[in-house]
């Protein structure tokens, strides 16, 4: 059994549990979390939960919604209901251990309005593969390609509903086809630069389902300073 490591957020307000070894969220998943912005009254679903973290923020800013976390892997969705009920969030956020392929519509009371995911950004055949499992389907598509994604997001995305992720900027073009073969527009995108002088590592990408053609490109996200702390905007996201 790996080893846990209690961690906080907000100032101590949410409380996270890892294991000290496996898979463990990155700023990723605070960026996205911090774009999804959900409308008061929401329904959303988190594909790839891992320990919860994105349900977890998304409750604390806004805890008039209904959120459903999936998770493939057994023990980060072990972990993601007890972080779930460590924040006493068990009345706004379920945690279902499933295949996202297998995900059926009675399961999370579809159509939701926002999905959002933070899914692997390397095909399994690229790169070298993490020894160690958690990461290794984090990272790579093992148990879930970028189409399973796209595919399952439109099974369960009611229309003009909301489809926000962050991914790999080499990957734009696969993601964009993907999006546009399931009728969801790609309406808004956003780069990623670990500095000022730096090319895009990943994108933040929204699409709406059933929209017309039409993308507004925002300004980039810089994540480090010149003096290696974080920039003031993402900073500002670390708050409560």
């Amino acid at each position: 059994m790996k080893t846990k490591t209690p961690d906080t957020f907000f100032n101590g307000r949410i409380k996270v549990k890892q294991d000290r070894s496996g898979y463990r969220f990155s700023i990723d998943s605070i960026l996205l979390a911090c774009h999804a912005r959900p409308r008061p009254g929401d329904k959303i679903l988190d594909l790839g939960t891992g320990c919860g973290i994105i349900p977890l923020i998304l409750a604390y800013r806004e805890p008039n919604l209904k959120i459903f976390g999936i998770e493939v892997q057994k023990e980060l969705a072990d972990i993601a209901v007890s972080n779930v009920k460590e924040n006493r969030m068990g009345g706004i956020i379920t945690i279902l251990c499933k295949d996202m392929k297998e995900l059926k519509n009675d399961m999370i009371s579809v159509p939701v309005d926002l999905v959002v995911s933070n899914p692997p950004y390397r095909k399994a055949e690229s790169g070298r593969i993490n020894p160690d499992l958690q990461r290794a389907v984090a990272r790579h598509e093992i148990k879930a390609t970028l189409d399973d994604v796209i595919t399952t997001v439109r099974r369960v995305l009611r229309t003009a509903g909301r489809f926000v992720t962050i991914y790999s900027a080499e990957r734009i073009i696969d993601l964009m086809t993907s999006m546009r073969s399931a009728h969801i527009e790609p309406k808004f995108l956003r780069t990623i630069h670990s500095g000022w002088n730096t090319e895009a590592k990943l994108i933040i990408l929204e699409g709406i389902k059933g929209a017309r053609p039409g993308l507004k490109i925002g300004p980039p996200l810089v994540i480090y300073a010149k003096e290696g702390a974080y920039t003031k905007e993402v900073e500002e996201m670390f708050l409560p």
